[in-house]
């Protein structure tokens, strides 16, 4: 197999859920030798959540834990026992990485905080995700994606006024959080390839969402410069009588947003150029003309399905999209030609087309190794190399340390 940009860079993953976990995701999909440690018998929690197969939940099955654990080998170990902390040494000894995301204080409870751990690998590069960070009047709250979207000030601008704020879909801001932590983490590596002197890198889930530019860097610089809170808004459906939002099409819907300098290219698609002199749409702030202008697009939608029509009106130089199903998405050229979906073949969940690279840097760059680990898969593989034969691993399995 072709030499991946972090091949040579070996990684210890004690996280669970998502933030944590999409870190190591990225780590691994580049190449790093990503060592996944699961709680004996229960695993991640993610195991649990869906989406399943055939709404058959099962450890193995889970969509969300698939995807989140591509390309990483998995062992079980007891980490409050006395031989699994002594094994969890062993692995730290040999790793340039380790990346958690316990509650601030367990790690210091178990005996393996920072200053701990250094003392073994003085270069190891520690990364905690956390809901608040490691210190901080919040640091012990509890949180989840949609708290982290309320509390972080973007639940307040989100939505309409006559009704509760909202939230994002699911698990955005957890995943944003992971690219936070594995530019972090990388960040840090590199420094201590070139020093030798390790680091602990401190994620707050929370923060990594007030520096994010989802809406953030407009309503947070407001009203640090003016004091003025972004309050929510009616929906403004239209700022001019040019075609702006969803439209149905024959077989589905489009989204479309015509600005005003592109009117005549506009028209021009529609083979209608004598609406640029019609005294109905000289005034671009006319928005009563809206509703006749809406009129003459959706009868040209009519007889079009909504892929031929956003392909046209993009050649025409028009911003517009089918609005896609999930099954368009994976069936989309685009996406086919770049070769972004890839099959993985599970040995229980079965073969699946899975988000591919985020990033797309030629040789060297994302690659399919494995799919994700079934509980224990590698425990003989990773503690073979540490001088555990076959009888010893049935002792600590009887035990309750792997």
């Amino acid at each position: 197999m072709t030499e991946q940009a972090l091949s040579d860079v070996k990684v210890v993953d004690l996280t669970w859920y998502v933030a944590g976990p999409y870190c190591t995701k990225l780590l691994a999909d580049y190449g790093a030798d990503v060592i996944k440690i699961e709680r004996p018998g229960e695993g991640d929690p993610a195991r649990r959540m869906g989406p399943f197969f055939r709404d058959e939940p099962h450890p193995e099955k889970s969509g969300l834990f698939l995807h989140l654990n591509t390309n990483k080998r998995g062992i079980t170990l007891n980490l409050k026992s006395e031989t699994g902390k002594r094994i969890f040494r062993d692995l730290i000894r040999d790793a340039d990485i380790l990346v958690e995301n316990f509650s601030p204080g367990v790690m210091e409870r178990l005996g393996f905080g920072f200053g701990e751990l250094e003392k073994i690998n003085p270069s190891l590069v520690m990364t905690s995700v956390s809901n608040f960070g490691q210190t901080g009047p919040y640091r012990d709250y509890k949180s989840s994606d949609t708290i982290t979207f309320a509390m972080g000030g973007a639940m307040y601008s989100t939505g309409i006024p006559s009704r509760p704020p909202v939230s994002v879909a699911r698990n955005i801001k957890l995943s944003e959080c992971g690219w936070v932590a594995a530019a972090g983490t990388l960040g840090a590596w590199f420094g201590a390839e070139q020093d030798g002197v390790g680091e602990h890198v401190d994620v707050s889930l929370m923060e990594a969402q007030l520096g994010s530019s989802d809406r953030r860097d407009t309503h947070l610089l407001s009203y640090a410069y003016t004091g003025f809170c972004s309050p929510r808004q009616d929906v403004v459906w239209r700022r001019s009588y040019l075609p702006s939002g969803y439209y149905p099409a024959k077989d589905g819907w489009v989204m479309v947003g015509v600005l005003p300098p592109d009117a005549a290219k506009f028209v021009k698609a529609l083979g209608k150029p004598e609406l640029l002199s019609d005294p109905r749409f000289q005034n671009v702030f006319d928005v009563s003309a809206g509703p006749d202008m809406d009129g003459i697009f959706i009868e040209w939608l009519n007889d079009r399905g909504k892929q031929e029509a956003s392909e046209y009106m993009q050649k025409m130089g028009i911003i517009t999209t089918p609005v896609n199903s999930p099954e368009d998405v994976i069936n989309a050229p685009q996406f086919k030609e770049r070769g972004f979906w890839v099959d993985i073949d599970h040995p229980v969940a079965g073969s699946f087309a899975y988000p591919g690279a985020p990033i797309d840097m030629g040789d060297g760059g994302y690659a399919v190794r494995r799919p994700a680990p079934l509980l224990g898969q590698h425990n003989q593989e990773v503690y073979g190399k540490l001088g555990y034969t076959g009888g010893d691993l049935a002792k600590l399995r009887e035990g309750g340390i792997i």
